[in-house]
């Protein structure tokens, strides 16, 4: 067991605060003046890290904090430091991520989707009636439809699958669950690499947050791409359109996919070599 002492893990804390906070303090702004912003809220609306769960450091099991009473009662510490007894409590959900993260890693990453899960999310609605509808389509509700009808919908992610409009959902060529994620996710979906934040905090305390936050960084950016290339016209915000209509849009939009799809890699490896040490310590712990 390392033992990091006060003053150590302090600047550790502090400087993973400052990290995240340039991206907090403003949603919290927000939120404090009931502003909304389509693109920046997301992942703290979708999903389910509160903000200063974010901003809370932990070192992840195999580490002690030495002098850490802030610590005593969180979530799965003894003594400054996550207990074996906790991972042994965790197994059902590092086998079910492990499985997820390796079944999506060993496959090649599909690029052909150019973001059209975002379309059909608005398909044959009214501009009213959009999930963002303070903010108004670029086509209007006719070309927006128009573009959904002449392209091939190929979502492979249940979460986005999920909020398609009932007209879209038979245009998807796949039918994902929430039962077979393994079955479906691949390395070039948006939501699969974005869904990288959400099982490195559902890991949480047990992993570093230092990954935590290389997996939020990445749910960040991505999430851009996501609405820069949906049917919004969110130019008033600052992000251009990725025009994925247009053939110039479909290769600007692939390029992209594949780079996050590349940034990916190395985040989900870390995310396995983690559930793989966890569950060697909930097997011994169990044993």
């Amino acid at each position: 067991m390392e033992v990091l002492s006060e003053d150590v893990w302090r600047e550790h804390a502090a400087r993973h605060a400052a990290r995240v906070d340039a991206f907090v303090r403003p949603h919290l702004q927000r939120r404090e003046s009931r502003v909304k912003h389509p693109v920046h809220d997301f992942l703290f609306t979708y999903y389910a890290q509160r903000p200063a769960q974010l901003r809370r450091w932990h070192p992840g099991f195999g580490v002690r904090l030495a002098d850490a009473p802030e610590y005593d009662g969180l979530k799965g510490y003894a003594d400054g430091a996550v207990t074996a007894s906790y991972a042994e409590g965790q197994a059902p959900l590092l086998e079910s991520l492990h499985a997820l993260l390796t079944a999506t890693a060993a496959r090649p990453a599909s690029l052909g989707c150019f973001g059209l899960h975002e379309w059909a999310m608005v398909y044959r609605l009214a501009e009213d009636e959009t999930r963002h509808a303070d903010w108004p389509l670029r086509l209007g509700p006719e070309g927006t439809d128009r573009v959904v009808e002449s392209h091939r919908i190929a979502c492979s992610h249940f979460d986005a699958y999920r909020f398609f409009t009932g007209p879209a959902r038979p245009l998807n060529t796949l039918l994902p669950t929430a039962q077979d994620r393994p079955a479906f996710e691949q390395p070039g979906c948006l939501h699969a690499g974005m869904d990288l934040y959400k099982h490195a905090f559902r890991l949480t305390p047990m992993i570093c947050s230092d990954l935590v936050a290389d997996c939020f960084e990445l749910a960040r950016d991505i999430r851009e791409l996501d609405m820069r290339a949906a049917p919004y016209d969110l130019a008033g915000l600052g992000f251009e359109p990725v025009r994925i209509e247009t053939p110039e849009g479909k290769q600007e939009y692939v390029a992209a996919q594949r780079a996050f799809a590349e940034r990916g890699a190395p985040l989900r490896a870390r995310l396995i070599e983690e559930c793989e040490r966890l569950l060697a310590v909930a097997r011994v712990s169990s044993a």
